[in-house]
């Protein structure tokens, strides 16, 4: 039993790790301009897309389109601007780590 509870403890762990290394990502990428984890600012907040998105196959990648090439008309009339500097590797995992929200 203990060694399930340290178990559990250090995947709560890493995963926590992971999530905040993305925020700091997102940070470093400037999404943070214009959006929030859990309020509108231009643009939705991250987890509205994550709820918006929850459950489709094909969000993921639709999202890292959107991070590299822009996107408009999804979230009202302010369009994303195009972000061709993030890497498609930092793309991704900006999107998984939105989706995970």
């Amino acid at each position: 039993m203990k060694s399930i509870v340290i178990a559990a403890a250090a995947a709560l762990a890493l995963t926590t790790g992971i999530a905040s290394a993305d925020q700091a990502l997102a940070q470093k990428s400037a999404c943070m301009s214009c959006h929030q984890l859990d309020k509108k600012v231009v643009g939705p907040s991250f987890k509205d897309v994550a709820k918006k998105y929850k459950g489709d196959a094909k969000a993921n990648d639709h999202l890292v389109t959107v991070i590299k090439k822009g996107g408009k008309g999804v979230w009202g009339p302010v369009p994303m601007p195009p972000h061709p500097q993030v890497s498609d590797d930092n793309a991704e995992k900006l999107a998984k780590w939105v989706l995970s929200l």
